[in-house]
């Protein structure tokens, strides 16, 4: 770093102010009011390294410069701790495709993916350090989950839409991907990305005993795309051919991995989607799925990662009794029905128009949808005020309304903050009588406004609900003469509202990035 100097412009002259330039003399330097660049080092991600510090001594007659190697270290713990792979310190010059060496190198790199690895450098320490047989494998976030011979793979699209199956499943990462494979009907039992075998045939490193993939779903999909669930899931079926087609070929593949709280994978599922492959087709289409369930939990379905997608549910729940003691959320249906997933609904219109008949019929709350939905009530001068009151308030809101709407669709019951208040309001429910032969206040509407805002990036902005307010509004009831009969009709209504602020006058919406790509970024080619 001591010959290292960014100010250095001018060839053989002195630069003013560059207290690192050569070509400066103590003369030059005596003229100096400042060091424009005070400190030089070399690459900032290292853990530890020499800094070369430069400074003026104003005091002395005449000012002279002061230079002092030091050594700097890193508080990031996100370092390098030592450059040990030396080919990517420099451009290594490509292979100029020649007569000689074009179909080596159409092998090597004609494919959909490749990898630019020099062969010397062996990433496979599991060769070198076998492990223990009786560690226990416990996995942290985005670790590959181990298998015996690799990881378990999850294929994936890379630089184009074809399948690589080098794609591995991070622990606890839930992915869904899609791609393009090629195919052949006459070979298709020898593709093994076709065959069960290929995704169940490797057991997951998890603790004493390896954990085996178990096949918990075959579903059959005919050519039409019809989809039948097979009864016997614990019979291998493996692609042949038939005629002219390919049976029992992979379409799809959805993983289930059960963890506990330590991080250790306890169980493993696969469930797939075979299907049949006629001769005209080249490519088909291959969908992959995984997720992970911690035992003895539920698993709670998200409305997007992060912000909320539209047309999925507005997520909702309830704060328990002894909050903040534990301080997490349970979640509950605005339904009558514990099956509609934590999520906020309304009133479901039914084709008789009853009101009675609807209690405890809902709809979920869809994001970005306004709604609107009501039923009719018949009212005698028989009736009670104070249960025809409650009847219709619980045939509004539900017998259980939540208090809090996740702000993300995938705020966790953990993420206190990540949860907004919802804001209720009432016009005055005094009741006046026990009978409608004088004046009687009923709830006849109830509104649900949904404020939400374009959160982060202008390139990809997510959807956060900030502000969700629930008015219910009554309505005075005037004495019904005897044998009298009344119909009031009674609504819900949800309404979205984007409170995202606009770009300000002159501000560009799509932005310039300044990045700096990688040095191989392009390679093999120049």
């Amino acid at each position: 770093v001591a010959k290292l100097c960014v100010c250095d412009l001018l060839v053989a002259q002195c630069d003013v102010n560059c207290c690192c330039d050569p070509d400066c003399s103590a003369e030059d330097f005596s003229l100096f009011t400042t060091c424009s660049v005070p400190v030089v080092t070399g690459d900032s991600r290292l853990c530890s390294q020499k800094a070369a510090v430069y400074s003026l001594d104003v005091e002395a007659n005449p000012p002279e410069r002061i230079f002092n190697l030091i050594d700097q270290v890193n508080p990031s713990i996100f370092c390098i701790h030592a450059t040990n792979y030396k080919q990517a310190l420099y451009l290594k010059s490509p292979e100029i495709p020649t007569p000689e060496n074009f179909d080596r190198l159409l092998e090597k790199y004609g494919g959909a993916t490749f990898s630019a690895e020099p062969d010397s450098w062996n990433l496979d320490t599991d060769a070198q350090n076998p492990p223990d047989a009786n560690e226990t494998y416990r996995y942290e976030y985005g670790v590959p989950v181990q298998t015996e011979d690799a990881f378990l793979r999850l294929p994936s699209p890379v630089v184009s839409s074809w399948c690589s199956d080098e794609n591995p499943a991070g622990f606890l990462v839930n992915q869904a991907t899609k791609c393009i494979r090629a195919v052949s009907v006459e070979k298709c039992d020898s593709i093994r990305a076709l065959s069960m075998l290929f995704y169940i045939n490797s057991s997951i490193l998890a603790s004493v005993f390896q954990v085996n993939i178990t096949v918990q779903s075959i579903i059959a999909q005919s050519l039409n795309g019809m989809r039948t669930l097979l009864d016997s899931s614990d019979v291998l079926r493996l692609p042949m051919v038939l005629g002219e087609l390919c049976i029992n070929a992979v379409l799809g593949v959805n993983y289930h991995i059960t963890y506990t709280d330590t991080g250790e994978i306890i169980e493993a599922a696969a469930a797939f989607v075979l299907g049949a492959i006629s001769k005209e087709a080249l490519s088909i289409e291959q969908s992959f799925e995984i997720s992970f369930t911690q035992e003895n939990t539920q698993p709670v379905p998200l409305s997007g990662n992060p912000g909320y997608v539209v047309g999925l549910p507005v997520r909702a729940g309830f704060r328990p009794p002894g909050y903040p003691f534990p301080a997490e959320f349970l979640f509950a249906a605005l339904a009558l029905s514990s099956s509609k997933h934590s999520q906020l609904t309304i009133l479901q219109s039914t084709s008789t128009q009853d009101c009675l008949a609807a209690q405890g019929a809902r709809a979920p709350v869809l994001f970005g949808y306004n709604m609107i939905s009501g039923c009719k009530l018949r009212i005698s001068a028989a009736m009670k005020c104070q249960p025809l009151a409650q009847t219709l308030l619980d045939v509004l809101k539900g017998q259980s309304f939540p208090e809090y709407v996740a702000s993300f669709g995938n705020s966790q019951a953990q993420d206190v903050l990540d949860w907004v208040p919802i804001t209720q309001l009432h016009i005055s429910e005094q009741i006046i009588s026990n009978t409608l032969q004088s004046l009687c206040q009923i709830p006849v509407s109830l509104g649900i406004e949904v404020k939400w805002t374009k959160y982060g990036s202008l390139v990809n902005p997510q959807a956060r609900i900030v502000n969700v307010t629930a008015t219910v509004t009554t309505t005075t009831l005037k004495q019904l003469p005897s044998g009298r009969e009344r119909i009031i009709p009674v609504t819900t209504s949800v309404v979205f509202t984007d409170i995202s602020s606009p770009a300000e006058p002159g501000y560009k919406a799509w932005p310039t990035i300044n990045i700096k790509l990688p040095f191989d970024f392009f390679y093999p080619f120049v």
